[in-house]
């Protein structure tokens, strides 16, 4: 048990825990110790001196070691002749602590007084006015005249862009040092660092392309000035102009906490508009920190290809029409067909847009599918994390397991979440074919051949490794798949072997232990829990179908092959965001509203169903893709809630067990967190949001069905390559060609070319060069540029999904040179 310590802070009692640092016990108990390069989350460096205060301690015998005591026999105190900062000086009992004294107050001012000599003083121009600590600081501790004369501050060259996403203007920068401890200590993306000595020191990056990392937006809400803005919030707007809501990742299955910053603008026609995206607190999932994707890739809501009004295709072509013609001739398509009809949907999609689509396709005697190639999510719902689970828990004592993923490309909080967990004393095991950045913090690097997957983690039934070892005897053990070189049946039977795992080493049913899936949309273990499922042949199923209800997914524009069969169905109602390959053949199209337009919930990879909130006012006609199932369910003489997603809520309950009690009240509640983020004062955590709409709710475990565990698993064996020719193996890039990260600009410079990555061994060969274009057998007319990567295992060429490129799963296939083409 964590040992109490009792101390003083400026005349109020205090209880903290031993080894608490004096800034922290302040924070906790509502007394303010201004700080300036101190963080909560990284190790305390002591540089600004901001947080300077007296310290009395008790004073000791020397000899006997027995406190000395006054004259009424409380203890006597001895403070020291200098001040101590309080950033960097642990709690003892007993101690007295000053922040109130004169003594206190000039040093303030003069630290103060000292960073201005340097500063430009440009507040009314400054981005960060409004939000600025040293701002603040300046207003509340400083001095009121400066003794230094405006001609003696040193002066750069303003904004220097460290990269496409992130500026610095090295004349603001007080040389506090987040951004670097940050990117170093946090992310482990040393990128950036300072650089000359004296005046002349600066931030500078190391790296090429510049400050490259997924992490970079964090910095400009660590920096306590405007010294890091962003890019596309530069001179955008102030912050007492914004407004916030609460939202979550569109992106990821982590369930990312938001906060959307709006404000309504004159040239924009007077609409309220997103200003920028900034992390809210919630150290359940995501603590403050989010990903570039999460904080950039927000634009796709504002494109102009947005899809705004109904269509119907007339004369073959797709002309706009009213919501009751199109819902008329929908309703009327699905009636004529009623048993052929199949609903295919993807994990972008809320729980309550889910619901009303699965009652439809239910009503009418229809199929539905899950658009994904990757399987296991029932079993996530049985062996997934139970409630009271929490990455920030897990250290000494855990062993975790990651499988078949890339995780900082799949989910990078994840893959944050667990590199702190590792660091923390948990022992990690990394599994892949081939290296990924995560092997720089794994205890035990597993290799094995593509199609292997399942038997790797078989092997670790068997306590004769160390890696066995670890995770047998582990107290807490919890396992993370992915999908990299699987398709949907060999993902199956990985799912199926982790589950095994769990079960038979007892690593099931109690907090921090379990299965989580990395899946590729931000609520696809909701479809799961829905009741929808992947189909092991698309093709076939489309085929088979007479109509088709396809929403938020785009089949066509992953699968070019996809066509014939897509034109072979008698109706096809597709509803979209945009007007995608898919929609440009469909009969009708259905608008409908992103999600920051809107509201809704969604359940994350662990578990966790979180509600997010409208942001902006809906653009166009759209509408939420659950109030367009209900019209249209209306239309089939069905009784669907509509219009508000919390009347679908109490529905979603009495239909699944495990959704029993869920109400959108009890999402938005939330409790007490630490560290003590974005209140009143700018500078202890920087400018990430409070959370003050909900932590959300991890689901009760499903009753675990063991009978997976009684007959051994039939293991696939290593996928035989014929000689000349290569294994296609897809694997997930952070930033690709999907829809929503296609629509916002910002990110287009992130975004690759598809290409096939192939090892140097194979390329010479085949007698290829980094950066030729190659055809390849996948696709007639498929030429893909090539890049020569040492970590590719021989005999592979990898290929990142999401790039119009038809892979779903490892097939053999074969390079050639592309003949030259006349430009």
């Amino acid at each position: 048990m964590t040992k109490l310590v009792t101390l003083t802070i400026d005349g109020k009692q205090v209880i903290a825990e031993q080894g608490t640092l004096v800034v922290d016990a302040a924070k906790n108990a509502g007394i303010d110790i201004p700080v300036l390069c101190y963080h909560p989350k990284m190790e305390p460096v002591g540089m600004c001196r901001m947080c300077l205060v007296e310290i009395g301690r008790p004073l000791r015998d020397r000899k006997t070691g027995e406190l000395v005591l006054e004259e009424d026999g409380s203890p006597k105190i001895q403070f020291g002749r200098n001040l101590e900062t309080a950033c960097t000086t642990p709690v003892s009992e007993g101690m007295i602590v000053n922040g109130l004294s004169e003594k206190v107050r000039e040093a303030r001012k003069e630290v103060l007084e000292f960073l201005l000599t340097s500063h430009p003083l440009d507040c009314p121009v400054c981005d960060k006015g409004g939000e600025c600590a040293l701002q603040n600081l300046t207003l509340e501790y400083g001095p009121v005249t400066s003794r230094f004369k405006f001609d003696d501050k040193i002066h750069f060259q303003k904004h220097i862009p460290l990269s496409d996403l992130i500026f610095l203007d090295r004349e603001r920068c007080i040389l506090c040092g987040r951004c670097i401890r940050f990117q170093d200590e946090i992310v482990g993306d040393p990128v950036i660092a300072f650089d000359h000595r004296g005046r002349s020191t600066e931030v500078f990056t190391n790296s090429d392309p510049g400050f490259d990392s997924y992490w970079s937006g964090n910095t400009t809400d660590l920096c306590p000035v405007g010294a890091l803005t962003t890019a596309d919030f530069r001179f955008g707007s102030r912050p007492w102009e914004l407004n916030y809501t609460a939202s979550l990742s569109p992106h990821s299955p982590v369930g990312a906490n938001l906060s959307i910053n709006v404000r309504r603008e004159a040239k924009s026609n007077g609409q309220i508009v997103i200003k920028r995206i900034m992390p809210r607190q919630n150290e359940w999932v995501n603590e403050i920190w989010i990903s570039d994707k999460d904080r950039f890739g927000y634009h796709f809501y504002e494109s102009e290809e947005r899809l705004l009004k109904p269509l119907v295709r007339e004369n073959g072509e797709l002309k706009e029409t009213s919501w009751e013609n199109a819902l008329d001739k929908a309703a009327q398509a699905i009636k004529n067909h009623r048993e052929g009809l199949l609903t295919l949907v993807s994990g972008r999609l809320s729980n309550e847009d889910l619901f009303n689509a699965a009652q439809i396709t239910k009503d009418v005697g229809g199929k539905t599918a899950l658009y994904t190639n990757m399987a296991g999510g029932d079993l996530v719902s049985q062996v997934g994390l139970p409630p009271d689970s929490n990455f920030k828990e897990l250290g000494a004592g855990t062993t975790i397991l990651v499988i078949a993923s890339d995780l900082e490309e799949e989910a990078p909080i994840w893959w944050l979440r667990t590199k702190q967990a590792s660091e923390r004393g948990a022992t990690l095991i990394v599994a892949n074919p081939r290296p990924t950045k995560l092997d720089r913090y794994a205890d035990f690097t597993l290799r094995y051949a593509y199609g292997e997957e399942a038997a790797i983690v078989e092997s670790l039934m068997d306590s004769q490794s160390d890696a066995a070892k670890a995770f047998t005897q582990a107290e807490n053990a919890v396992v993370i798949f992915g999908s990299e070189g699987t398709g949907l049946e060999s993902s199956t039977v990985l799912a199926t072997a982790c589950a095994d795992l769990l079960l038979k080493t007892n690593h099931v049913g109690r907090p921090n232990n379990g299965l989580i899936g990395v899946w590729q949309r931000p609520n696809t273990q909701g479809a799961w829990d829905m009741g929808f499922r992947p189909v092991a042949d698309l093709a076939g199923s489309i085929k088979a179908a007479n109509i088709l209800y396809i929403i938020a997914a785009d089949p066509l524009g992953d699968n070019p092959a996809l066509k014939q069969s897509l034109q072979e169905a008698d109706f096809v109602i597709v509803q979209e965001l945009f007007l995608t390959e898919t929609a440009k053949l469909a009969d009708i199209v259905l608008p409908a509203q992103t999600l920051f337009e809107r509201e809704g919930t969604f359940t994350s990879g662990e578990r966790r169903v979180q509600r997010f909130y409208p942001a902006v006012s809906p653009r166009g006609e759209t509408l939420a893709d659950f109030d367009i199932s209900s019209k249209l369910g209306v239309k089939l003489g069905l009784d669907l809630p509509g219009q508000f997603p919390s009347l679908v809520m109490p529905r979603i309950c009495e239909t699944f067990p495990a959704y029993q009690g869920i109400t959108y009240q009890k999402l938005a509640q939330v409790i007490k967190q630490n560290p003590i983020i974005g209140r009143e004062d700018l500078y202890y955590g920087g400018t990430s949001y409070e959370n003050k709409q909900g932590l959300g709710l991890q689901l009760p475990l499903s009753e675990t069905n063991n009978e997976s565990t009684k007959a051994p698993i039939d293991l696939p064996q290593k996928i035989e390559v014929p000689e000349g020719s290569l294994l296609a193996v897809p694997v997930t890039r952070l930033y690709d060609r999907g829809q929503l990260i296609t629509k916002s600009e910002i990110l287009q410079a992130h975004i690759p070319e598809p290409y096939l990555a192939l090892n140097p061994e194979d390329a010479e060969r085949l007698n290829i060069t980094d950066g030729v274009e190659v055809t390849v057998s996948l696709q007639e007319g498929l030429i893909l540029k090539v890049s020569l990567n040492e970590t590719v295992p021989v005999g592979v060429a990898l290929i990142p999904r999401s790039m119009g490129i038809p892979i779903n799963k490892p097939i053999v296939t074969t390079v050639k040179l592309a003949q030259a083409v006349v430009t």
